[in-house]
C-alpha cells in the first residue's frame, strides 16, 4: 500500500479538493493575504496557518463546511453577527452550500490582524507576583 503524500503547502493543501472548494479556500487565502500580507502560512494541523505576531488564523475544509479559526477572539468579537453559521469558542462554520461571506471574513481577518499587530507592540506584562527574597541564613 502506498503512503499518502503529506501536505506541505497551501497550495496543496487546496488543490486536493474539488475546484468549487479550491475557489472557496482561495478566496480566504486572498483576504489574509491581503490584509496581512507580511503573514507567514504554512501548514499546521494539517491545515492552513497563518502567522503574524503569533496565530492569526487557520481554516480547513471538512464535509459540508470549511471551518474557519480565528481564535477565540475573532469569534467573540463578531459573535452577534455569526447567529446564522454554526460556531465555538474559536471557530465557524460556512458552508458549501451557501455563499461565503466574504464581507465578514475581511471584518473578522482586520480585527485578528490589528489584535495581533497591536500584541507586538505592548511591552510585555510584568508579573504581579512578588519576587523571593533571601532568606537570612540561620546560625
Amino acid at each position: 500500500m502506498k503512503a499518502a503524500t503529506a501536505i506541505e503547502t497551501v497550495d496543496q493543501y487546496c488543490k486536493q479538493y474539488p475546484l468549487p472548494i479550491q475557489q472557496r479556500l482561495l478566496a480566504i487565502r486572498a483576504i489574509i493575504k491581503k490584509l496581512a500580507p507580511e503573514a507567514t502560512e504554512k501548514i499546521s494541523y494539517r491545515m492552513p496557518l497563518y502567522m503574524l505576531n503569533g496565530r492569526l488564523a487557520y481554516f480547513a475544509v471538512h464535509t459540508h463546511h470549511i471551518g474557519l479559526y480565528p481564535m477565540a477572539s475573532g469569534i467573540r468579537q463578531f459573535e452577534n453577527q455569526l447567529d446564522k453559521y454554526v460556531h465555538a469558542t474559536g471557530s465557524v462554520q460556512f458552508p458549501h452550500d451557501q455563499p461565503l461571506p466574504v464581507s465578514l471574513i475581511k471584518k473578522i481577518i482586520a480585527f485578528r490582524v490589528k489584535e495581533n499587530r497591536e500584541k507586538a507592540v505592548k511591552p510585555a506584562k510584568k508579573s504581579s507576583k512578588k519576587q523571593p527574597t533571601k532568606k537570612s541564613a540561620k546560625k
